[in-house]
């Protein structure tokens, strides 16, 4: 007579056979490549949160998403709280003079496309009136002049149509000014 065994069941079979040890063999593959990530490589990116400017929750969300380190933040002017002049407060100034990636900043007409200190570069900001190909083209070329792949930045901006810059430029992620200055302004 002849015995049926339920799903699941190994038949009686002996687990130190070829299926036991391809058990154990991704067992111990599983443990080799958990999800945790070592505790040196944590504090790596601690420090270089840090060195953005940034919390570790939002660089290494950023982190995740891109599969990459970001490279550079793109402020737009109103981000930089630059409404009427050229100029950067105090507070967002030292803010940026400490962060160890390039920066730069789109500016808003009126305002000249010119890097002011800590800056590394400025260019004109997409327009209103603009389609969605000429904003993405803009961007792309701010980019590309830099030498910068885009989802290796970070933009922040201060309105709606800032955020959608980041969608269009496919840039690393988008921050709101206020989320990234906090209470320093």
């Amino acid at each position: 007579m002849q015995q049926t065994f339920g799903i699941g069941h190994n038949s009686g079979k002996d687990m130190n056979g070829y299926t036991g040890r391809l058990h154990q063999w991704r067992r111990a593959r599983q443990a080799l490549f958990s999800n945790r990530i070592p505790v040196e490589v944590v504090r790596l990116r601690v420090r270089r949160a840090a060195a953005l400017g940034l919390d570790y929750r939002t660089y290494a969300g950023v982190r995740a998403t891109t599969g990459r380190d970001i490279a550079a933040l793109l402020f737009s002017s109103n981000a930089l709280g630059m409404l009427r002049a050229a100029e950067l407060e105090d507070a967002r100034a030292r803010k940026l003079a400490a962060v160890e990636a390039e920066r730069g900043a789109l500016m808003h007409r009126p305002l000249p496309a010119v890097a002011v200190d800590p800056l590394d570069f400025a260019a004109e900001a997409p327009l209103f009136t603009e389609s969605w190909t000429e904003v993405r083209a803009r961007l792309v070329a701010v980019l590309a002049a830099r030498k910068l792949p885009a989802d290796a930045v970070l933009m922040i901006g201060d309105t709606t149509f800032e955020r959608s810059w980041s969608v269009t430029a496919r840039a690393g992620g988008y921050l709101s000014a206020e989320t990234y200055f906090g209470s320093e302004t």
